[in-house]
């Protein structure tokens, strides 16, 4: 069975995004852009929402060919054109570079994916996370808190039927204040 991992940047008070889907404020250092890359380098399948989606296919995928790339982000593009990627959405029509296009109900195809032999996964994309929150399909949750209060926006977190335990695992600093709390749910 394949562990599904939610891991995302978030505001100290909880968002992904700021009002506006605003994400000025969650650029990383050097060391945490690094960590993000080696990460994309370790998911052996990557499940995006189509928003998530639509904003990492905007960019990545020519990214390495920017004027004043960086070895840094030549990599990170590389190593995102070669992930397999899910991307689950009722609008969307086509996607590109290594991705499967799901239309039909998200949590039945994310439970399939997760009961398959396979190295790990990592689900992105606050409705979609939010879908396989309330199923109770996430296994590991990552969160790279920033020192900021963006006041609203998407919440990293859904509501919930049911309290989910969690046991502390690792803790990281981050230059600029920046903590990774990495929490594995109790089964």
């Amino acid at each position: 069975m394949r562990k599904l991992t939610f891991a995302m940047n978030l505001s100290l008070d909880g968002y992904i995004t700021a009002p506006g889907d605003d994400l000025g404020w969650s650029v990383p250092s050097d060391e945490l852009f690094q960590w993000w890359s080696d990460r994309v380098a370790s998911t052996e399948l990557a499940l995006y929402g189509r928003r998530l989606w639509e904003t990492m296919s905007s960019h990545w995928p020519t990214a390495d060919k920017e004027p004043g790339a960086t070895p840094a982000t030549i990599e990170y593009a590389n190593r995102w054109r070669d992930m397999p990627k899910v991307v689950f959405s009722s609008t969307a029509r086509t996607v590109d570079w290594n991705t499967r296009l799901v239309t039909g109900d998200a949590v039945t195809e994310i439970g399939r994916l997760k009961a398959e032999d396979g190295g790990p996964m990592d689900i992105g994309g606050a409705t979609l996370a939010a879908a396989a929150m309330r199923a109770g399909l996430i296994d590991e949750y990552v969160l790279v808190t920033h020192p900021v209060l963006v006041g609203g926006g998407t919440p990293f977190f859904t509501a919930l039927d049911k309290w989910v335990d969690l046991t502390l695992v690792e803790t990281r600093k981050f230059p600029d204040g920046l903590l990774l709390t990495r929490y594995e749910t109790k089964r």
